[in-house]
């Protein structure tokens, strides 16, 4: 016998959409931070990932903002670059990531980190009112964190800081939303990842359309 499922995709949204809202403990959030969650919830396929989500007071409103007046997007991996729907994007923003960028290598070797921290050092650029979006690399955040104690580099708008694993993922977020460089969202804990931070940044987009 053939399998009998939803195929409509349009229903197959609203219907997980209703169940992450009748389900997850949203209250207490604005209208654009549920829309968020959901999606994140949604990309995660667990409920509980709400007990961990984090705003910053202004975050919704100042990265809706960033996104709509054309801010680049920076992203630590070509997973969370790759997942941003273009067509969301509310003012052709620029999406960057510079880990394959041939002067990472030695820059990595230079400062003795990772690529995907050395990688950062290429968008000082791009980074002014910049749309932040991390989602794989702890090292990645911890490094971004440094930068922006010298108050001589460009401030981003917002960060989306959701670094996932078992080893500096949990610390960096947390310092992260302890220093709070400007507006922010992140997963407290282990748990995040790139398909977590791309659907913040879609539904992000998706509110400043």
């Amino acid at each position: 016998m053939p399998y009998e499922y939803i195929t409509n995709a349009a229903a197959i949204y609203q219907k997980s959409f209703a169940i992450i809202r009748r389900e997850a403990q949203l209250k207490g959030l604005s209208e654009r931070e549920e829309q968020i969650a959901v999606r994140m919830i949604h990309a995660a396929g667990e409920i509980t990932l709400e007990k961990n989500i984090r705003f910053s007071q202004s975050f919704a409103e100042t990265s809706t903002k960033a996104l709509a007046t054309g801010a680049p997007i920076l992203c630590d991996t070509k997973m969370v670059s790759e997942g941003i729907t273009r067509s969301r994007l509310p003012a052709a923003n620029d999406v960057i990531c510079t880990l394959q960028d041939p002067r990472v290598h030695d820059l990595a070797r230079t400062l003795k980190t990772t690529r995907s921290a050395a990688a950062l050092e290429l968008w000082k650029n791009y980074m002014d009112g910049a749309v932040i979006a991390i989602g794989n690399a702890p090292t990645a955040l911890f490094h971004l964190l440094n930068m922006l104690e010298d108050q001589r580099c460009p401030r981003p708008a917002t960060i989306i800081g959701c670094p996932v694993g078992f080893v500096g993922a949990s610390e960096s977020k947390e310092a992260l939303w302890t220093s709070q460089p400007t507006s922010c969202c992140t997963v407290l804990g282990r748990l995040g990842g790139s398909a977590i931070t791309v659907a913040a940044v879609n539904a992000i987009a998706s509110c400043a359309e």
